[in-house]
């Protein structure tokens, strides 16, 4: 029995590797990932830059406003960037206007300000660029023109000096969280993890589709050309059943180290292009999301999280592609393959956009519950684990309900599996799968 299920795993895994679309879609997969790691890199080639700052020239015809506008630009950049990020560079314009349109024109990343006096709104002010301005820098200067104009008109009430720097200075909040067992840098990583772990948890999320519609097209197409006939005449259907899933989640975990290699490259690639260090390299706000998990101890943190989320997708890979083997055998074709698998797609959506709004379900029972269910639990737990809504006890329950669901697929699938391989009628089809069940 063994060598005949290692030999039809084998076919089934030289099917799918030894074929051109195989090599070509990897291909495609190798130079994306290298490609998006270097983004930056590939933009700056062709004239783009990241890093570049945007050029604020400040044409001041007020004489009072320079100083003030320029603080306020800097310090609303701090505050939405960060202290070491540079956005903007200002700089005092007196030469013509026309000069500094000619500038604006030429350079994509000037922006000139024109303040002039108003008699009924203090100032006026008129931002002009090249081309369209990102909706962040617009806001940053919106603000800080608004806030500007506010403390002209205190400076031109006479008021003291040291008292109007009481007015503009920004003020400092202090954060007091009661419950001893959270920190503020907990608070913070339930609204980065919300909207950073799902994008990690995506390919894990395509695989499983891809999963279930490579074993079910399979075992339709066995079934269409007859071919069923031919190797359930040489092997048990139980061989034949542990021989799709064998090779569909080989095939499946092969492709996710695939996916692993090309991102290793593409990180090493970035670092010998000189594009900066793994952390540093990183572009703007995905480096600032990096910086935040590692002040917040995140990262000491995946020295369990990372075992556990993969024992809980592999189990899930295994579940699945029982239940597409299942779904498989009792249909005729591969259209009645494609509306069988709908529920398996809405489950898998359900895990995805649950642990995309998991933060909103903060101390909810339901939603630990739901963490427990097979299926879903390999993408939601992970996204409760780390912002700390369940515990490791909370995920090795999961992995055992895990576990019992995979028993009971084998025990009970297997019975249907082998009544539905060989059925070409889709008449009572319901009646014989559950008479098998209970035979």
């Amino acid at each position: 029995m063994k060598s005949k299920l290692w030999f039809l795993t084998k076919v089934s895994l030289s099917r799918k590797v030894k074929t051109k679309a195989f090599i070509i879609v990897n291909i495609i997969l190798a130079v994306g990932l290298v490609a998006l790691f270097n983004i930056d890199s590939i933009i700056k080639a062709f004239g783009g830059d990241f890093d570049e700052p945007y050029k604020v020239y400040i044409m001041d015809n007020t004489n009072v406003s320079y100083d003030i506008l320029s603080n306020q630009i800097t310090e609303t950049a701090k505050t939405v960037y960060g202290d070491d990020n540079q956005t903007f560079e200002v700089t005092k314009y007196e030469k013509s206007k026309k000069e500094a349109l000619n500038e604006t024109k030429e350079n994509g990343k000037v922006i000139l300000l024109e303040i002039n006096n108003d008699p009924t709104k203090v100032i006026k002010v008129s931002l002009t660029t090249e081309g369209y301005l990102d909706t962040l820098p617009y806001q940053i200067l919106y603000q800080a023109i608004n806030t500007s104009k506010t403390a002209i008109a205190v400076a031109s009430s006479n008021i003291d000096p040291e008292e109007l720097n009481k007015i503009l200075s920004n003020i400092e909040i202090e954060r007091v969280i009661l419950d001893e067992t959270k920190t503020t840098d907990d608070e913070n990583m339930e609204a980065i993890m919300s909207t950073v772990f799902p994008i990690f948890i995506l390919p894990f999320f395509m695989l499983t589709i891809f999963l279930i519609q490579m074993i079910g097209m399979e075992v339709n197409d066995e079934k269409t050309t007859r071919g069923m006939e031919i190797i359930i005449s040489n092997v048990s259907p139980k061989t034949h059943f542990f021989s799709k899933l064998l090779a569909g989640n080989i095939f499946v975990i092969g492709q996710a180290i695939l996916l692993l290699i090309y991102g290793g490259i593409g990180l090493l690639v970035r670092i010998l292009i000189g594009s900066g260090s793994i952390i540093n390299g990183l572009s703007g706000d995905l480096g600032n999301v990096f910086n935040s998990l590692s002040t917040s101890g995140i990262i000491d943190k995946l020295v369990y999280i990372i075992p556990l989320t993969i024992v809980l997708m592999l189990l899930s890979f295994i579940s699945y592609s029982l239940l597409a083997g299942i779904l498989a055998s009792i249909t005729t074709n591969a259209e009645d393959f494609s509306q069988m698998q709908t529920p398996m797609m809405l489950m898998l959506l359900v895990g995805y956009y649950f642990a995309i709004m998991a933060g909103m379900f903060k101390g909810s029972l339901f939603i630990q519950i739901l963490s427990y269910v097979p299926f879903i639990s390999a993408i939601l737990s992970p996204s409760l684990l780390v912002i700390g809504q369940i515990g490791v006890i909370d995920v090795i329950i999961a992995i055992i309900v895990n576990i019992v669901a995979i028993y009971l697929l084998i025990k009970y699938g297997l019975r249907i599996y082998k009544v539905g391989i060989l059925n070409y009628s889709s008449k009572d089809l319901w009646k014989k799968m559950f008479k098998a069940m209970k035979n």
